[in-house]
């Protein structure tokens, strides 16, 4: 798991436009690979940055980058709560909703929608989404938007400039910590 592949994937989260992103990553060894995450989240910490893996596959796994204190404040929103609540979430802690997430990724059902919460998207389009099998969107980016398109067009603008920035000043030699704005 490369810097490189860290800021392509996750640049709005490393920006603070962004709540998280999630990402599948090869790997060779299970081990290997929590030793990375764990050596990554010692550089991202001092930032407010944490990385965790969500769900382990044959040989790829699903990794979550987030801003702990973002996702806090995003549990807290009445809509974002009514929907975890009618999900099974309990809302005591952000790590424990993180949890019940990996538990929900982990148990081969279908992919838990509301995931989409859990990366800063609008409740009102996670619950477009969940309502309306994925159907019906009013327009299409880096999520299916079932409410203001507009800021929706502009989120969506707005994180592609940032990662073809950070893409670009990553290749002309900044570190990946030099991107993360704080």
């Amino acid at each position: 798991m490369s810097d490189e592949l860290i800021v392509r994937q996750c640049s709005p989260t490393l920006a603070g436009l962004k709540t998280g992103n999630m990402f599948s990553a090869e790997f060779e060894s299970k081990a290997g690979t929590i030793e990375r995450i764990r050596s990554l989240n010692l550089r991202l910490a001092p930032y407010g940055l944490c990385m965790i893996p969500l769900r382990f596959m044959e040989k790829r796994v699903l990794v979550y980058m987030y801003s702990p204190k973002r996702l806090s404040e995003d549990l807290e929103r009445p809509q974002v709560r009514e929907l975890l609540r009618g999900l099974g979430y309990d809302l005591s802690s952000a790590g424990g909703c993180i949890a019940r997430l990996r538990r929900r990724m982990g148990d081969g059902g279908d992919f838990p929608h509301e995931v989409g919460l859990f990366l800063g998207y609008p409740a009102e389009d996670v619950r477009g989404f969940i309502e309306n099998r994925a159907a019906g969107c009013k327009c299409l980016g880096c999520w299916k938007v079932y409410g203001d398109v507009n800021a929706a067009k502009m989120r969506f603008a707005s994180f592609e400039k940032c990662t073809r920035d950070n893409c670009g000043r990553l290749r002309r030699g900044c570190t990946l910590e030099q991107l993360i704005s704080q």
